[in-house]
Order: structure tokens, then sequence, then C-alpha cells
């Protein structure tokens, strides 16, 4: 476990997936990420390379070929390589191997970068091509932050509010995770979506025409936030288990197949694409 501490705010992150596993406001000495419950959701903050969501049996097709893929990829489950670890900041790599090879195969090398600027963490993801050849890809993140964020409140006191107008519309998922072609509009009074335990009884929210590249988590009952900023992310997924105390706030590159439509990866929705010897960043901020 890493950890990277400065005035305002405390971090830690495990080497396995390069996974934030602390986040503490070192002002209200709140501990702002779910601390991975196995019996309810057994993460706190997964990293997603190099697909995000489900494919079509499982598989990523490539040129025409199949290889064994799961959900959200593999980059969360596996281990990374502690590049620099200081006070403030620390990245880790995860370079591709015979076994990465085995499911994606491009040569490549995923980073994961950590930075504590006064109140907020920049995250950068990074993407090296190390291939001859153009590599396809998607990158995502799955922060789960606690709410409520003091005890003897509750869930529904909190509510997500969004930067700009929206007349937001989510996309459909099927049970199996794939998104059915259809959507549904999403009440949001004052551009604020209320936090209920049933919201997410039918899966994530899922918007990918939406203006606001900043949202904020707040309550009437103070005047604590906590901010996620992501502005060179397309989509974004909200989420969380319906019942437990967090919500997650999903920047996206990628999303998950539509049902039916099994893409080779170089057509996949969202897929970014990277030239060879080039390189791919994309940072998101989580603030208080």
């Amino acid at each position: 476990m890493i950890t990277i501490e400065n005035e305002y705010l405390k971090a830690s992150i495990d080497t396995k997936g390069a996974q934030l596993s602390s986040l503490i406001d070192k002002a209200t000495g709140v501990e702002h990420l779910w601390q991975a419950d196995a019996a309810i959701w057994p993460w706190h903050a997964p990293n997603l390379f190099p697909v995000v969501g489900g494919l079509i049996d499982n598989h990523l097709v490539v040129d025409g070929s199949k290889y064994p893929m799961g959900r959200h990829g593999f980059a969360r489950q596996s281990e990374f390589i502690t590049l620099d670890a200081g006070d403030v900041s620390a990245s880790f790599s995860l370079p591709y191997c015979d076994n990465t090879l085995k499911a994606y195969p491009f040569k490549f090398d995923y980073q994961v970068l950590y930075t504590l600027i006064d109140n907020a963490l920049r995250i950068t993801y990074k993407v090296i091509n190390l291939d001859k050849k153009t590599i396809y890809f998607s990158v995502g993140a799955h922060p789960a932050f606690n709410v409520p964020f003091n005890k003897g409140e509750k869930y529904e006191d909190y509510y997500i509010e969004f930067e700009t107008d929206e007349h937001l519309e989510t996309e459909l998922l099927s049970a199996d995770g794939f998104f059915n072609g259809e959507s549904h509009p999403v009440a949001t009074p004052k551009n604020r979506l209320q936090l209920t335990r049933d919201l997410f009884n039918a899966d994530a929210l899922v918007f990918k025409e939406l203006k606001s590249r900043m949202v904020t988590i707040k309550s009437d009952k103070h005047g604590q936030t906590l901010s996620v900023e992501f502005p060179h992310f397309s989509y974004l997924g909200i989420w969380a288990k319906p019942g437990a105390d967090f919500v997650c706030i999903e920047p996206w590159l990628g999303c998950a197949d539509t049902a039916g439509e099994q893409k080779d990866i170089k057509h996949k929705e969202a897929i970014q694409k990277l030239s060879p010897g080039h390189v791919f960043e994309a940072p998101f901020f989580v603030s208080f």
C-alpha cells in the first residue's frame, strides 16, 4: 500500500489494480472512499482498461479473432509496478506481458498517476503504445464514495449536482449489462439528481450526451461537498449497489457492448486509438 499526503488530503493506493483505497479529507477527518465490504461490493475504485463495461460472450474481437476478456478488462485484477512514490504523488505501471497478449493482442504500457494538488486529487490514465501498429482501447474510472459523509445522516439527504443545465436521458441496460438501444429521461430539477435507495434498481445511470464536465455530491444538511471533474471523458456512469451506503461517479472513454452487436475493437463505441510510439493521457479530479 502506498500513501501520499498533503495539508488537505491523505490518499492510499493498492498496487493491485493501482486502486485508490482510501481518501481522507483531513479538515473533517472523513473517509470518503467506500471500504470494499465484500458482502456488498468488494471494490474501492477500480481502474478500467482495456475495455469499459461488458463484452458479448466475454470475448474481445480483434481482426476477426476472439480473445477472452472479463467485464471492465484485466487491469483491475492485475498487480502494477510502482514507478514512483513521493510525498504527494505516486505512479504505477502495467506493461504488456505474455498473459495480457493472450487476452489483448497489443503491446502497451498502461499507467495510473496520482497527484495531490491542494484540496484535489488528480488521477491520470496514461497509455503508451509500444507496438508497431495502432492500438485500440478504452479507459474508465469507477470510484465509490461514501454516502452519507457523516454518522446520523441519511442517504436521501444527498444529491448529485450537475455543472450545467441538463436534460438527461439514461441509456438502458439489459439484465446482462448490455445497452438495449433504448433510453429513458431522468429528472434533474435545479440540476439535481436526488439520491434514493431505489435509484439504481435497474442498474447504472449512463449518460452519453452530457454537457457537464463536473458533478458534485452535496447535502442540504451541511456545506461539505465532493466534486468529480472529468474534462476529457465523454461518458459518465452513476451507480450504487441498491441499498448500499455509497455512490459511484464513473467517467468513461468507452462503454459496454450493445446487445446483439459484437463488434471488432476498432469499431466499438467510443473506442480510443493510439499510433505507434504515441502517448495518451486523460486526467480527472476529485476535490473537496
